[in-house]
């Protein structure tokens, strides 16, 4: 009576090289679209058919570049911007800035409007944030914004709460004017956020 046949080395070989290629077949069959294809950029913020823009979200999480205040108390009384304005940058275009010194295209910039609360705290007499006011951005856009000067437009979503979902870009002449004859770096006011010129590179 015959034994059972034996197998050579190089069959059994061939028979495992044939698994392990079925098994990453089926393993790519399995596998999402996504998780083949890189994630797209996160879009900044939305608009609507009509050219409004929506609120940002998550921009608290974004690279905060300072505060600035111009208090009523230091400006007679009627100070033009007397909330603390906490200003934020989307992450890409910060990475931006400080490889090139510019705002590249695409760039937000939130500007998130805290009243004066109490002046005087443990640490002594001063200026203490409050509650939220308002809230607005501006963003560079050479597409969208093309005949806006620098390509900047401002929007505002109010400065009492409730805030607008929505909102219309500012006529030109109400910021943009102001931006382009006293902004230091491409109608941004670098000069008064001390991350940006920090961040800014140092020519050699």
């Amino acid at each position: 009576m015959l034994g059972p046949k034996r197998i050579s080395a190089t069959a059994i070989v061939a028979i495992l090289v044939a698994i392990a290629g079925l098994s990453c077949l089926l393993t790519r069959a399995a596998a999402p679209a996504s998780a083949e294809t890189p994630d797209a950029p996160a879009t900044l913020v939305e608009f609507t058919t009509d050219g409004k823009v929506k609120q940002p979200v998550g921009y608290r999480k974004w690279m905060y570049i300072g505060t600035p205040l111009t208090p009523n108390d230091l400006n007679g009384g009627e100070a033009p911007f007397p909330e603390f304005h906490a200003v934020y940058i989307d992450p890409e275009s910060f990475a931006h800035y400080e490889k090139t010194g510019q705002f590249r295209d695409g760039t937000v910039m939130v500007k998130e409007l805290l009243s004066v609360g109490t002046k005087e705290a443990t640490s002594g007499k001063g200026y203490f944030m409050g509650e939220f006011t308002g809230l607005e951005i501006s963003i560079k856009d050479s597409k969208r914004f093309k005949d806006e000067p620098g390509n900047w437009a401002y929007f505002s979503f109010g400065h009492t709460y409730p805030l607008k979902k929505e909102s219309a870009k500012n006529a030109g002449a109400s910021c943009n004017q102001c931006h382009q004859d006293n902004a230091k770096t491409d109608w941004v006011f670098s000069q008064y956020y001390p991350v940006l010129r920090a961040a800014a590179p140092r020519s050699k």
